[in-house]
């Protein structure tokens, strides 16, 4: 597939979907929106793919929101393609942010800006890593564009009711330092580091087994403001759903072997903050 506005590229498992527009900032239009759900498809669909990082071209912005000189072709839509839109039937306005069943990890590595739909696709990740330089704002605040992306649902979640108020309604910018603080950002790392932590993060991520990885994902969306009864079935039938597969049989007998490397007398585990065994043991 030839992609014009983004990138798609494979390192072994990892797919990397990176928004090439530095000269205006990563910002979205059209073109780039379709292509983004072209390629967030292609990742959903590919068996081969376990983890995707999603990036920005260039050293000054993640992504600074929607293209609003091209705003008429993101926003134009008969009353019947509103409705769809309404009813959660079309992807979203900036690619597939509406997407709530992509279950296989997503890190976003944010290398500038991520101000309005970049914040917005930023909390469409599931982990955030942030270059030391990088900036947080939803600052579509001053032009009254709304936040038709995602945000005023995933923001919330993310930072809690009280942060994300006071910048959905302030529009202040925020630096990495504050949002890691707050918990907006998972990490923060130098500048022009971004990519490689996640890709290293992602390249660990790909060494677990993944259907509990997937069926914990998809409990967490999908029982996330859910009244905690109607949570607990829904963990109930994520969870079940393993049962017949053959992967937590594979696990349970490592277990009982003991063949792991965490578990190695005198050998650094892989999972990270794990200490190592005392050899004698």
């Amino acid at each position: 597939m030839h992609f014009r506005e983004i990138e798609y590229l494979s390192q072994g498992e990892v797919r990397i979907l990176r928004i090439n527009r530095p000269e205006v900032r990563n910002c979205i239009g059209p073109q780039t929106a379709r292509e983004l759900v072209e390629a967030w498809s292609m990742f959903r669909d590919d068996a081969s793919a376990k983890v995707a990082i999603l990036t920005g071209a260039g050293d000054k912005a993640f992504c600074s929101g929607a293209d609003l000189k091209a705003a008429e072709g993101l926003l134009a839509g008969t009353p019947s393609e509103r409705a769809a839109h309404n009813r959660g039937e079309r992807p979203g306005i900036l690619g597939p942010t509406r997407w709530t069943d992509l279950y296989k990890p997503v890190l976003a590595a944010v290398n500038g800006v991520a101000y309005a739909g970049g914040l917005e696709w930023a909390c469409w990740a599931d982990l955030r890593i942030a270059e030391e330089h990088a900036s947080f704002g939803v600052t579509c605040r001053r032009w009254n564009i709304g936040l038709g992306d995602g945000g005023t649902v995933r923001l919330p979640l993310i930072v809690g009711l009280g942060r994300a108020m006071d910048l959905i309604i302030t529009g202040r910018v925020i630096d990495a330092r504050e949002a890691e603080r707050i918990g907006l950002v998972n990490e923060v790392v130098p500048s022009g580091q971004s990519l490689t932590r996640a890709l290293e993060l992602a390249q660990f991520i790909c060494t677990l087994p993944q259907p509990a990885i997937h069926s914990d994902k998809e409990s967490v969306l999908r029982s996330t403001g859910r009244a905690l009864e109607e949570a607990m079935r829904i963990e109930a039938a994520c969870f079940n759903s393993l049962i017949d597969g053959p992967e937590i049989r594979e696990g349970l007998q490592r277990f009982r072997t003991r063949s792991h490397p965490d578990l190695q007398p005198g050998v650094a585990p892989v999972t990270p903050g794990l200490p190592a065994r005392p050899k004698h043991d």
